[in-house]
């Protein structure tokens, strides 16, 4: 249970930092598509069709994903999320 929460904290972390590159100007052309098949993935109606399948997906493979999509950011991008992150805690 411990890893699950790890992986959700990792998660929500990645997913602030795939919000920060879709603002982002120098965003890749393949981040738009990939974060709109991200979210369809983790809306998709087989979640409702098989409640049990459903949230076996939404806990372990829609993080995995977020984290393999945040993986192939540009490092500037990574670099100014994390300065941006860290800028905010100096006061």
């Amino acid at each position: 249970m411990i890893r699950l929460l790890r992986l959700w904290r990792l998660g929500a972390n990645d997913f602030r930092l795939l919000w920060y590159a879709l603002r982002h100007r120098e965003r890749p052309m393949w981040l738009l598509p990939a974060a709109g098949l991200l979210a369809f993935y983790a809306l998709e109606p087989v979640n409702f069709a098989l409640p049990v399948l459903g949230v076996i997906d939404d806990f372990l493979l829609l993080p995995l994903l977020l984290h393999l999509a945040v993986t192939f950011l540009p490092a500037k991008i990574r670099y100014d999320f994390g300065r941006r992150s860290f800028a905010g805690y100096r006061n």
